[in-house]
């Protein structure tokens, strides 16, 4: 573990998606290696690389960490945005998020194969919550219950403003 007041902070802009099959919404059950016993769950998603547009971005994160090919006219929004800061054990994540949403008709199993090195050591699964299971569990955006609430078919981006959401505070 890192001292705090000597992390590296990284700064980015990142996609992320709210995937809604069944009634019950995809998420990660994310971790911080350097945290024992450390859990959430969270959106698929990620960093948004040089050159990409945040919808190519979200397309591409649901590859890589669930293996699902999406079409770019599949995901609606952005439904939401935010500037978020993470402190981890090892570094500080400063990202604003765009989040979309994709609505299937029936879930799926998702597949890790995509994942990076620090994935595959952080993220610990894969599942399937309900309104009531995301209530009471850490999911990060605490609000996501507001997105999964929100109406996709209006051109409506919620602002959930500035958040922190950190196993080690920034």
């Amino acid at each position: 573990m890192v001292e705090p007041s000597l992390r590296p902070i990284k700064r980015r802009k990142a996609a992320r998606v709210l995937v809604v099959a069944e009634g019950t919404v995809l998420l990660e059950s994310d971790s911080d290696p350097g945290i024992p016993g450390s859990g959430w769950y969270v959106t698929p998603g990620g960093g948004i690389d040089e050159g990409e547009d945040a919808v190519t971005a979200a397309v591409r994160e649901m590859k890589e960490e669930t293996g699902l090919d999406v079409e770019p006219g599949q995901l609606l929004g952005p439904i939401a945005r935010r500037l978020v800061k993470h402190g981890y054990s090892d570094r500080i994540l400063i990202q604003e998020e765009f989040f979309y949403r994709l609505d299937l008709e029936a879930k799926f199993t998702p597949s890790d194969a995509g994942f990076t090195a620090d994935e595959k050591e952080s993220v610990k699964g894969f599942a399937w919550l309900s309104p009531d299971e995301i209530a009471r569990n850490e999911v990060w955006p605490a609000r996501l219950l507001e997105l999964f609430d929100a109406d996709p078919s209006t051109d409506d981006v919620l602002d959930l403003g500035e958040e922190e959401e950190s196993t080690i505070p920034v």
